[in-house]
């Protein structure tokens, strides 16, 4: 894994609020996608980082995405997911492990968190990106706009 300035120096310059430059600061992953069309990718909690790793998991496309998490901490944490139509709910005892799978049909950002406690202020963060462009019906009558 490589941080994401350096693999997707982009993402800095398209997303400058101040939680886009906080991510900037993790790990980049990338989900595979299996023979059946189903991407699964696994996110981690290193033992006393607060973080998720990789702090930013990359999907090529949309799709369905089996994804594993691993909490490897001594403290209890969550993950609140982003999936189509409504939230999932991972609940992470230390040391446990949990699945989720999740409906990201369309390219963009989505973000991810532990919202339990504090976690020294923030609590745990995290991005799925996924990659592609909005198909023509979902675009918007504007002027065409810069890609990096």
């Amino acid at each position: 894994m490589t941080g994401v300035d350096q693999e997707l120096p982009a993402l800095g310059k398209q997303n400058g609020a101040a939680i886009g430059r906080l991510l900037a600061t993790g790990k980049v992953g990338h989900a595979e996608e299996g023979p059946d069309g189903r991407m699964h990718a696994r996110i981690r909690i290193p033992p006393d980082e607060l973080a998720y790793e990789p702090a930013v998991l990359v999907l090529p496309h949309g799709g369905e995405l089996e994804l594993e998490l691993a909490n490897d901490d001594l403290n209890t944490h969550c993950a609140l997911l982003p999936s189509n139509g409504d939230f999932q709910f991972l609940w992470m005892v230390n040391h446990s492990r949990g699945t989720a799978t999740l409906h990201l049909d369309g390219p963009g950002y989505y973000w991810y968190g532990s919202p339990t406690g504090n976690d020294e202020g923030r609590g745990l963060t995290g991005a799925i990106v996924v990659m592609g462009d909005a198909p023509p019906e979902a675009r918007l009558d504007r002027p065409k706009q810069p890609r990096p």
